[in-house]
């Protein structure tokens, strides 16, 4: 245990340029390099890779192995779960940045330039592709492969195998490949206290072939904000 109270298995990797708050269990044959900046009470477990070069054709990679990695970085929150062999790769354009409260299941693959909300859940194997944004609340299932620039709305639930290769509204539920929307999550919703009344709107649209320009209808309700949020990242 170091002298900020992170517990760190004397196998673990971290190198000098990593700035860990306290609180955090880093596990055995872990490795961390930076630039990499990570909150309180994160759990890292057994072979997780956070910090390596942002994989990249044309990005040049060091030649020293005993020298910090290159990339533009990663910043991480609190309390989040890394599972076994979890991979993190550093920012290219822009840093990595993973909010706070996660739950990252073995397996999962963060690539350069992704941006995690607060509360997101990765399933094992899921594998998100550069720049890809998860809002807050999501969760995708198991072995879910999202594509390169994408954007998961908040509280979305993606169901296991899917192949996101189109933006994903707040609170839907989308599965298959290519995945599509198949209502709304209900469940989400109701846990996340959204109104009764918003989440009977939001299903109905999302029942229906999908009009984006429907969503204009929620403006009033309580998932307004994610909605205002969706719109303006994906706008073209």
């Amino acid at each position: 245990m170091n002298a900020r109270g992170n517990s760190i298995h004397p196998t673990a990797v971290v190198s000098d340029d990593v700035q860990l708050g306290s609180g955090n269990t880093i596990g055995p044959f872990a490795v961390l390099t930076g630039p990499l900046t990570m909150g309180d009470d994160n759990w890292v477990g057994t072979g997780v890779v956070i910090g390596a070069p942002p994989e990249v054709r044309s990005w040049e990679h060091p030649r020293d192995a005993q020298t910090r990695s290159s990339g533009n970085g990663i910043a991480i929150g609190d309390r989040n779960v890394f599972r076994e062999y979890v991979q993190v790769h550093q920012g290219w354009h822009d840093r990595t940045i993973i909010g706070s409260d996660a739950f990252i299941m073995n397996q999962a693959y963060v690539a350069h330039d992704c941006a995690l909300g607060d509360g997101v859940t990765l399933a094992s194997s899921v594998l998100l592709a550069g720049h890809v944004v998860v809002a807050d609340g999501a969760n995708l299932g198991l072995g879910t492969s999202v594509h390169q620039r994408r954007y998961i709305g908040r509280g979305a639930m993606i169901g296991m195998g899917s192949v996101v290769t189109r933006d994903v509204p707040p609170w839907a539920k989308v599965f298959g490949n290519p995945a599509r929307i198949h209502g709304a999550n209900a469940i989400g919703m109701e846990r996340a206290g959204i109104a009764a009344d918003a989440a009977a709107s939001l299903g109905e649209i999302y029942s229906a072939p999908f009009d984006p320009t429907r969503l204009k209808e929620l403006e009033a309700t309580d998932i307004a904000e994610a909605v205002a949020e969706w719109r303006s990242a994906t706008a073209s």
